[in-house]
């Protein structure tokens, strides 16, 4: 009995197949080491009447046809008459996409349901990258991979989001991004339970909780969990500050204090105050006032036991102890611990009061003293003692008046060792020794 068969003949070897899929396969392990030569066009399917099947099952293919008519792709009767037969239970068992039952890697003892899969994670360990770009030279372990890759010169984007229109070359990219519109983080932490829309950003957080530092600065050996922050911390070496306000032309090392930066232009103060609803133009300068509220002042001097709301702060408090005073001033040559106290030092040479009180036209040489007074106008009141309740417009004078619940004098005479709670008590009260002094020349 005579059966119509549909056969697929490899271009690069004498075999043929059933199946377009079987032929992809056989050519994907028998032919992987020059892809590049095969021409899938050279595969046409082509039809030929064969003999019955055979009593085990098996069907014969013929390497020998000649095509009739190209575009209906059929052969010439080739009757019985096969130059090569092979029995399919014959052909090696490296056919990709045949189960052949689990492929085992010696490697890694990583395991495969074919071997074609199993081909091709071997690349991992022997680093073959047979797929080379035409464009940039970049070679890859996977066919897939190279067509991915050029789309970077081609500037094919063909996953598109259906929410925004935004365009990715990855369809991994795209599934991504859809996570944004969704608000799903599949990704959670077992010790902290906070979730993560990319597995990358649970990897990096991670980090927080085990104090792995992987990336270190090569000019001082600092290192950071983030590669980010190691790139940012490198810029202190370098100088650069690649981030320029458009309005005034200042620059900066990163993003986030331009940004906090633009908001003096705008004038405006996103970051508000939970306690009393004050708004900051910087982040940084809201957490430094809320500790105004909680009293919390986590940074302890290790010489005197001062406290201090800032690390920067305590910095600048120590050079109290070590006689640091790294600020000159090029006028006059008097040094300074504070940047700040130089600024405002100079202004008296260049006799600069550059902060106006809109009120009453009252000028300053700090913006701190010019906000301290505004304070009488608004009759503002923002340090309150958590005592008795009591509120004043500076904190000197709530450090002050705490010292009467407390008890503390910190001022002490060097004449007769008696103590006061305030600088100018204890001048008022030396000038008693002074008198008596004098009155004793006298005499």
């Amino acid at each position: 009995m005579n059966s119509t068969v549909i056969i697929f003949p490899c271009a690069l070897c004498p075999l043929s197949f059933p199946s377009q899929t079987e032929l992809h396969n056989h050519i994907e392990i028998l032919h992987y080491e020059a892809p590049g030569e095969i021409k899938y066009e050279d595969m046409m399917p082509s039809i030929c009447s064969t003999s019955e099947q055979n009593p085990g099952g098996n069907l014969s293919f013929s390497t020998n046809h000649q095509p009739v008519e190209e575009d209906l792709h059929q052969y010439s009767d080739c009757g019985s008459g096969f130059t090569q037969e092979i029995d399919l239970k014959t052909l090696p068992q490296l056919l990709v996409g045949e189960k052949v039952g689990e492929k085992k890697c010696l490697e890694c003892g990583k395991s495969f349901g074919h071997r074609n899969t199993l081909r091709q994670h071997l690349r991992i360990h022997t680093g073959e990258k047979p797929y080379q770009c035409s464009e940039c030279g970049k070679s890859f372990n996977h066919h897939t991979n190279l067509q991915t890759h050029q789309r970077i010169h081609t500037g094919e984007k063909p996953y598109r989001c259906t929410e925004c229109e935004k365009s990715f070359t990855h369809h991994s990219a795209l599934q991504r991004h859809l996570l944004i519109h969704t608000g799903e983080k599949p990704y959670h932490c077992a010790e902290c339970g906070k979730r993560f829309n990319r597995q990358a950003n649970l990897k990096t957080h991670l980090r927080t909780h085990t104090g792995e530092k992987l990336h270190q600065c090569s000019q001082c050996g600092k290192s950071f969990s983030h590669k980010s922050a190691l790139q940012t911390h490198q810029r202190i070496h370098t100088g650069e500050k690649p981030y320029h306000c458009s309005q005034c032309g200042k620059s900066f090392a990163q993003l986030g204090h331009l940004q906090q930066h633009q908001n003096h232009h705008s004038g405006e103060k996103p970051y508000n105050c939970l306690y009393c609803g004050k708004g900051f133009a910087q982040i940084g300068h809201l957490q430094k006032h809320q500790t105004v509220h909680t009293g919390e002042k986590p940074y302890r001097c290790s010489e005197c036991g001062k406290s201090f709301t800032q690390p920067s702060t305590l910095q600048t408090h120590r050079r109290i102890h070590t006689g640091e005073k790294p600020y000159q001033c090029s006028q006059c040559g008097k040094s300074f611990t504070k940047r700040g106290t130089l600024k405002a030092h100079q202004r008296i040479h260049t006799g600069e009061r550059p902060y106006q009180c809109s009120e009453c036209e009252k000028s300053f040489t700090h913006l701190l003293s010019l906000q301290i007074h505004r304070r009488i106008h608004t009759g503002e009141r923002p340090y309150h003692c958590l005592q008795c309740g009591k509120s004043f417009i500076r904190q000197t004078y709530l450090q002050i008046h705490q010292r009467i619940h407390t008890g503390e004098r910190p001022y002490v005479c060097s004449q007769c060792g008696k103590s006061f709670n305030q600088l100018n008590t204890l001048k008022t009260h030396q000038r008693v020794h002074a008198q008596k002094n004098s009155d004793a020349l006298e005499t």
